[in-house]
């Protein structure tokens, strides 16, 4: 088994400081997080213990899913996709919380919650795995972001000797940590790409059916034409994860677990510490796709595992806006234009949605079906991959 911490401490001490420079310039610290305060967790499994659903208080804030009916094509179903009817349905998250049992406001941005209207799609059942990636990467010589050194166009502040190829890897800390300061738990390492998912010394033997990971968006966007599709919609993606079903907290239900076992591979225990992660899921870590019962659509992986790009823009006032009316939304697609960035760093984001194995209560529970994340485009990391829709 590939140890990940000790990957990442055969980096040299001027290249940890380069890459954390690089981390910076590159925007991958905003992958798919929000700020939480620190705070104690508690001894047993912080997920099972801070689970608080207020299911009948949830319940009357969303309005019945109006499936399409009758309008599934006549031709057989794409190779590893499944139908979704489409409809109407209650699109948003009322837990304005990024963690269950932490501080309010922080997935406000998934709020107001508002009707929108989607037509019928195909689905991928789960996330592209390594072994349709590398596929692509076989037919097409396609070369992902991480593989390439950014240019002194693309990066005009960072200094030359600091553009390097590489990505983003989870490197967990020896003890507990303030949670405000992701950097602590996060390091960019030269040579780490979707071949090299935990640094230039790991490989993807018997790793095929795991999600690809450390593509950047638009890696997501060259695979999925070159496979005559495209990515969801994040309204697409959300009426898909719900499977039908309004309101409910995850994508199999408002409890974390059912008849006492997870659903989902999250991280369970004390994050981001070595080990802290107790593995009650069934895996520490990435795990293959498939691993827990699909939704009621037939998707895999919907909430954990990795994150997923889909197609919109992100702002964290789009749902604000495009509900102001009381209106059904129709198909929306994100904001037209990439808006601006309020946290003043002038970066271009996409949406994320489903969280990763690296969400927990204490820091990031958005593997809740409703909340949102987000991340600069050019930027991947080890919890992020992608599905597309057709």
């Amino acid at each position: 088994m590939i140890n990940q911490n000790n990957l990442i401490n055969t980096v040299n001490k001027k290249q940890k400081r380069i890459g954390l420079y690089a981390l910076v310039g590159l925007g991958v610290i905003t992958i798919g997080f929000g700020y939480t305060k620190y705070f104690k967790a508690p001894k047993d499994s912080v997920a099972e213990v801070c689970l608080d659903d207020n299911s009948v208080e949830r319940s009357a804030l969303y309005q019945p899913t109006i499936e399409n009916k009758n309008n599934k094509p006549a031709t057989p179903a794409p190779e590893g996709m499944v139908w979704i009817p489409g409809g109407e349905f209650s699109m948003g998250s009322d837990v304005a919380d990024e963690s269950l049992c932490s501080i309010k406001g922080i997935t406000k941005d998934a709020s107001p919650i508002h009707r929108v209207y989607v037509d019928g799609f195909w689905m991928d059942e789960s996330e592209v795995t390594n072994d349709q990636f590398a596929a692509f990467v076989k037919a097409t010589g396609y070369v992902t972001v991480a593989e390439k050194k950014p240019t002194p166009e693309e990066l005009p502040n960072v200094p030359v000797e600091y553009l390097i190829a590489g990505s983003a890897i989870f490197k967990p800390t020896p003890h507990k940590v303030d949670l405000n300061n992701f950097l602590q738990w996060w390091d960019f390492v030269e040579g780490t790409n979707w071949k090299h998912p935990l640094g230039p010394g790991s490989d993807l033997k018997g790793k095929g059916n795991y999600p690809v990971v450390h593509v950047a968006y638009e890696d997501a966007v060259a695979y999925a034409k070159w496979a005559g599709k495209r990515l969801p919609t994040e309204a697409e993606w959300e009426f898909a994860a719900r499977g039908g079903k309004a309101g409910e907290l995850y994508a199999w239900g408002n409890t974390l677990k059912v008849d006492g076992k997870f659903q989902a591979n999250i991280f369970e225990g004390t994050f981001p510490v070595e080990k802290g992660d107790t593995g009650e899921d069934g895996f520490v870590g990435i795990a293959p796709v498939k691993q827990y019962k699909p939704n009621a659509y037939g998707l895999y992986d919907v909430g954990g595992n990795v994150w997923e790009w889909v197609h919109d823009w992100y702002s964290e006032t789009y749902y604000a806006e495009i509900s102001q009316e009381g209106k059904v939304v129709r198909n929306p697609k994100g904001p037209e234009t990439p808006p601006y960035d309020t946290t003043g760093n002038n970066e271009l984001k996409r949406v994320h949605r489903g969280g990763s194995f690296l969400c927990t209560s204490e820091y990031c529970s958005r593997y809740m079906v409703g909340t949102r994340g987000n991340g600069e485009i050019k930027s991947g990391a080890n919890h992020l991959g992608f599905r597309c829709v057709k």
